[in-house]
């Protein structure tokens, strides 16, 4: 794999910043929760974290989000700038629930290259990935530098986990995204909204795109590149990259195996152990 930089191997942390907490609490939070989201609320302990989405009716992704177990309701770990409209859908959805959703000042942290420690809660996605954390300041973690958001962007990328604020639009399916591969989907939980066409991609193969790293030599391509064969088919598009490495959309009937290009440069396709063991 190639990565944006030569990967530091000290505790790394950094804050967050393009992400904010919902907290949803009262007597009906998890029953309310567990008819919308992708993941299992009904089983989430405290302390316990976990990855999650909320879907459109046709199953396209609207929301990713992290879900934290609380004594009286859960954290909602989601992007800043879909906070508010996320806590309106969330709204519109309660009807006669009893639940109350509202914003907290939690600031979201990072940490990786490090076993962790208290207050720091393992991500759900991938162990590769390291800790998340939520407080007014991040708990203490022995030997931790600070680090920059485009390095935390290149360890990302060296694991291959998309970012859904980066790599996902309007159109995107959360299985496309990787989001069955990263906990984020449980299959074996009752209904949810989009539960309908998320399934029978699942149980009926109809994965044709997927979400991989590519490497190449270079900056990355602008986002929105098309990633072509070398007999000039349309086998994806770029989305958010660096230096020597980018997260693509690509179409695994074409891309599996074949000589790429992206502005006419070679391009790889580097899916991790984790993904290249499912295409």
């Amino acid at each position: 794999m190639a990565h944006i930089f030569a990967m530091p191997t000290a505790p790394r942390l950094i804050e967050l910043s393009d992400r904010a907490v919902l907290y949803v609490s009262g007597p009906d939070w998890r029953a309310f929760l567990q008819g919308l989201l992708t993941q299992d609320v009904e089983t989430l302990g405290e302390g316990e974290i976990r990855f999650a989405a909320l879907l459109t009716p046709q199953g396209r992704l609207m929301f990713d989000l992290f879900l934290i177990g609380t004594a009286e309701g859960a954290l909602l770990d989601v992007a800043a700038d879909k906070r508010e409209a996320l806590a309106q859908r969330l709204a519109m959805y309660r009807l006669r629930a009893k639940a109350v959703i509202a914003p907290t000042g939690d600031r979201v942290f990072a940490l990786w290259n490090s076993p962790g420690g208290p207050g720091w809660l393992p991500d759900p996605r991938l162990a590769g990935l390291g800790f998340r954390a939520y407080a007014a300041e991040p708990p203490a973690a022995l030997g931790a530098d600070p680090a920059a958001r485009a390095e935390f962007d290149a360890w990302r990328l060296s694991v291959g986990v998309p970012d859904p604020g980066l790599d996902c639009g309007e159109t995107t399916y959360p299985i496309e995204a990787n989001f069955d591969l990263l906990n984020g989907i449980d299959f074996k939980k009752g209904c949810y909204v989009g539960q309908e066409t998320t399934s029978r991609m699942k149980r009926r193969g109809g994965i044709k795109s997927r979400m991989s790293p590519l490497s190449f030599s270079g900056p990355a391509p602008a986002p929105g590149t098309p990633v072509v064969t070398a007999e000039g088919l349309r086998a994806g598009e770029v989305l958010s990259g660096g230096d020597g490495a980018a997260m693509a959309l690509v179409r695994l009937d074409r891309a599996l195996g074949a000589s790429l290009l992206a502005e006419g440069r070679p391009v790889a396709l580097n899916p991790p152990d984790w993904l290249a063991a499912q295409l």
